[in-house]
């Protein structure tokens, strides 16, 4: 034990880890309640005809999600988690307000700009407090824990409001939900969450100082292969992430799919990437990071191609979208655990920020691409150009991630390969 009492490992901070387990299980419902809603709302309420301007919600969450885990990322250091947690549900507040009133479909595109700030600053910090706790000996197995409860999270939320909708007002059970959440998130952070730099401190057990943004910025962009092709697989994870979540419930819509249908494909897929973490995430502990992100994404590119030829089936949409969701989980905490392995304790947050703001940039990337292929080639040929970019992704990440990733790094020195 140190002297302050601090000890690192899952089972000797129990409690403040389960505490930010259940905390990112509402950060990701915060999400999970639109995705069977909102871009029903944008037609039914506002009249949208465009696939691009009803995806320009998901445009503009992607793109303050991403600029915000970039800046938390290096204000971790600075100001702490905590504070930072907190202040992500400060920032949801006035979603909710801002969707009951919005007289105009701008108004949900702002409102979605804050929960994208929320969603940098609530989910990143969950993220990086966890590992903190945990120490590199189960780290893949607490990023599984942490992402099955945040996308947990998301599909019941997906669900339950599908279900809701179709006898309810979609937009007021959008707006009686978040509201709930986002009160009762912030409560239990402010009382009882508790800051972790103390579990860097004693990991990183030297005096190195935390990197420079842009020193870190450039180490996951492109300088460290490990870092670059992990960052690649992110973007393209979240682009057919934003496919699923913008265009399917269109998508299926357009085939005559009532609301509770769509709601149960919506839910479906967050459901498996959510459940599955938990031992993906555990198995990347044991067989390296490499076999689950390449499995993954080629098992996600798979599941769209399935997607794009079954003209909107319900049931060929639900096995589509369970095989999407078991790529994504593949995927999801391996890759956050193969950044922490790369990188010293002290350089954590700086570079978990960094390949956050690339894999969020992919709702932005998705958001745009998606819109604009549906709107020229049709839903189908949308899809299956996102399955194509899918399955390249996992191909570089094949050819370019090292094969065996160390589950430590010695302490104060971060792992740079040649570039």
């Amino acid at each position: 034990m140190s002297p302050g009492g601090v000890r690192l490992g899952l089972r000797e901070n129990l409690p403040q880890f389960s505490l930010l387990v259940a905390i990112n299980a509402f950060v990701g419902a915060m999400v999970g309640l639109e995705r069977s809603t909102l871009p029903l709302i944008g037609k039914t309420d506002f009249g949208l005809a465009s696939k691009a301007a009803v995806l320009s919600f998901i445009v503009a969450f992607g793109l303050a999600k991403a600029l915000t885990n970039l800046g938390a990322g290096a204000l971790a250091e600075r100001l702490g988690r905590r504070r930072l947690l907190i202040a992500g549900w400060v920032v949801a507040l006035p979603v909710p307000v801002l969707v009951a009133v919005a007289p105009s479909w701008g108004w949900i595109v702002a409102a979605n700009v804050l929960l994208g700030i929320n969603q940098g600053l609530a989910w990143s910090m969950t993220v990086v407090m966890k590992i903190d706790l945990v120490g590199p000996q189960r780290r893949g197995f607490a990023l599984g824990l942490n992402e099955a409860a945040g996308y947990g999270g998301v599909a019941v939320a997906a669900a339950v409001s599908g279900w809701l909708a179709a006898d309810l007002a979609a937009r007021d059970v959008l707006v009686a939900a978040s509201a709930g959440i986002a009160l009762i998130a912030l409560v239990l952070s402010v009382l009882f969450v508790r800051d972790t730099a103390a579990h860097v401190a004693l990991e990183q057990g030297d005096r190195e100082q935390a990197p420079r943004l842009r020193d870190a910025f450039g180490d996951a962009s492109w300088r460290v292969p490990a870092l670059r092709s992990c960052s690649q697989a992110g973007l393209v994870n979240n682009l057919n992430d934003a496919l699923a979540w913008g265009l399917v419930p269109l998508f299926l819509a357009a085939h005559g799919a009532g609301i509770g249908a769509i709601g149960l494909v919506a839910g479906i897929y967050p459901a498996v990437w959510g459940a599955g973490q938990i031992w993906t995430g555990h198995w990347s502990d044991r067989v390296g990071r490499k076999p689950p992100i390449v499995g993954g994404m080629l098992l996600q590119a798979a599941a769209l191609v399935l997607l794009a030829v079954s003209d909107g089936t319900v049931g060929l949409a639900a096995a589509a979208a369970a095989l999407l969701g078991a790529g994504t989980a593949l995927v999801y905490p391996t890759l956050i655990a193969a950044i922490s392995d790369t990188v010293s304790p002290v350089a954590r947050a700086a570079t978990v920020g960094v390949y956050r703001f690339w894999r969020d940039m992919g709702y932005v990337v998705g958001g745009l691409l998606a819109g604009a292929l549906a709107d020229a080639l049709g839903f189908g040929g949308a899809i299956a150009v996102v399955a194509a970019l899918t399955a390249a992704s996992g191909i570089w990440v094949a050819l370019d991630l090292p094969g065996s990733v160390p589950t430590a790094l010695q302490p104060g020195r971060a792992a740079r390969s040649p570039a």
